[in-house]
């Protein structure tokens, strides 16, 4: 019998082997709510050349535990069926039920599970996550086969907002990139990382994995609780907003012995520096930490050339708290190499540039404007961010001349962190009412490190299973698997949940029972 599996968790639900039907339901997010009476009906086909044996139905919950009646092509199976209530409102728990095979029949079987509950404690609902039917001597077939096929396919995508120590409200924050593909392995509930510039986060998901709680430390010490909510889950094949992740051959070492263990998949972008360490855990046990390779830092000085690299091309955008609109005196000026200027009615002012990718920058120069030498700057501060709300302070220069008009000075500075965000903040100026300047340029490494390269080793760390000992495990770059033309994407539905039917039946007669059975259901 080919794998029957209905996972609610994601949109669109993922099923394989079923066409599902429901009666009182409502579908939420992450899960389907059976009312008081309502029932889910699961069809799915055994093939005319399988032999019927025992099956395993699993329902996983979320929630109270709510009594349950299960039938099979109108058999009763149980009545009633409940497990004791652990007071946990956001836990997931499992009912598992054993089926005689005789209740099976060739070609198409109807799976009833009804709420047979009522609303005098609690809500009365039943939230059905995932319902999987296997094998009695091959339990979790279904769900390994799907992972198989897949590939792993979720990139979850987190809205956050954080809170700093002491800070009495809650601030928007960047959004969470994830994906994680570990093989048949547990999903992560737990996950924590750091980044190249010292950032540090740790976060534990919901039940449902709908959202998370954590809490965080910027580079320069700043620290607080961060939470999330869950905006979008897709396959990797639809896109991750140009975020590339990274695939490795994985190994393990057992008695002084590496052995291959398969594949890993892991995307981690919280709109920082790029992650060096993450570690991750599941709800049963299963812990898995690594330290990546990360990007070999370029040097502050010249090219290997001798050549200087001004990377102002870079910019995307200049942004000025004030700027001379009516005379055309604005901060995009800056970027050229004519002789026009930026020109702020103010003694101090702001100019945010952002490049269209990270840039280690390591020196900048300015150049003076065409009149007025009291406008010049003379005390600033350079900052660099990778997202536009967090700073870092790489630069600061007081009591600054240049002389005469048109003149251009550089200052250098220590750095290799590719920001892909600066800000000058110009503090002070030589006593006017106005501040200009006439050019901004930058110079550095484009791209501010050199990507890393598939080599003997790309990541070293260790897995643990729930209940075993550590082993050593280590990984190298791969390319990125190819999706084929088997990927499941499906198409979002409402009253009807339709699968991929490429192992739904084993003949064509099997096919064409559910398929006639789904053409109804559209129709009615």
């Amino acid at each position: 019998m080919a794998p029957v599996l209905v996972d609610f968790s994601t949109r669109p639900a993922a099923l394989s082997n079923a066409v599902v039907r429901h009666h009182r339901c409502v579908i939420a997010s992450s899960y389907v709510v059976v009312a008081a009476g309502g029932h889910l009906k699961v069809d799915f086909a055994v093939g005319s050349g399988d032999e019927v044996a025992d099956f395993v139905l699993r329902v996983a919950v979320l929630g109270a535990a709510v009594p349950m009646d299960v039938a099979v092509n109108d058999e009763v199976v149980t009545e009633g069926f409940s497990l004791p209530d652990d007071g946990d409102p956001g836990a997931v728990r499992e009912y598992l039920v054993s089926v005689p095979g005789k209740v099976l029949q060739e070609g198409v079987n109807v799976l009833r599970i009804r709420n047979a509950g009522v609303a005098v404690e609690g809500d009365g609902l039943l939230r059905v996550r995932a319902i999987t039917v296997d094998p009695a001597e091959d339990a979790g077939r279904a769900e390994r086969v799907h992972t198989a096929r897949t590939g792993g396919r979720s990139v979850w995508t987190f809205a956050t907002e954080r809170r700093p120590l002491d800070a009495p409200t809650w601030q928007p924050g960047p959004r969470l990139l994830f994906h994680l593909d570990a093989g048949a392995g547990e999903a992560a509930t737990r996950l924590s990382w750091r980044a190249t510039d010292g950032a540090e986060s740790a976060i534990a998901f919901r039940s449902d994995l709908s959202g998370f709680h954590g809490h965080f430390r910027t580079g320069d010490g700043v620290i607080g609780e961060v939470r999330g909510t869950l905006t979008d889950r897709r396959t990797p094949a639809q896109g991750t907003d140009g975020i590339l992740g990274r695939h490795f051959a994985t190994e393990e070492e057992r008695d002084g012995v590496w052995r291959a263990v398969g594949r890993l998949g892991l995307l981690l972008d919280d709109g920082g520096a790029p992650v060096e360490r993450v570690t991750w855990s599941g709800r049963r046990g299963d812990a898995t930490s690594l330290t990546l390779r990360t990007a070999v830092t370029g040097t502050t000085g010249p090219t290997a050339t001798g050549e200087r690299l001004d990377v102002t091309g870079k910019v995307s955008k200049v942004e000025a708290s004030e700027e001379f609109t009516e005379w055309g005196e604005v901060a995009a000026n800056l970027l050229r190499k004519a002789s026009d200027k930026w020109l702020a009615h103010e003694d101090s002012a702001d100019l945010e540039f952002t490049f269209d990718s990270p840039v280690a920058v390591t020196a900048y120069s300015l150049t003076s404007a065409n009149d007025c030498p009291d406008r010049d700057p003379s005390d600033w501060v350079l900052e660099g961010s990778h997202d536009g709300r967090d700073w870092a302070r790489l630069d600061a220069r007081d009591d600054q001349q240049f002389g005469r008009r048109f003149s251009t000075k550089e200052f250098p500075f220590p750095n290799s962190v590719a920001y892909r965000h600066y800000r000058l903040r110009i503090t002070a100026n030589l006593g006017a009412g106005e501040t200009q300047l006439s050019r901004v340029q930058f110079f550095g490494v484009e791209g501010g490190d050199t990507p890393p390269q598939p080599g003997v080793c790309d990541f070293v760390g260790y897995r643990q299973d729930a209940g075993g000992e550590p082993v050593g495990y280590r990984g190298t770059n791969v390319p990125a698997p190819v999706s084929g033309p088997g990927q499941e994407d499906g198409e979002d539905a409402e009253e009807l949940l339709a699968g991929d039917f490429s192992d739904t039946a084993r003949s064509l007669q099997d096919a064409a029972h559910l398929l006639d059975r789904l053409t109804r259901y559209l129709r009615s």
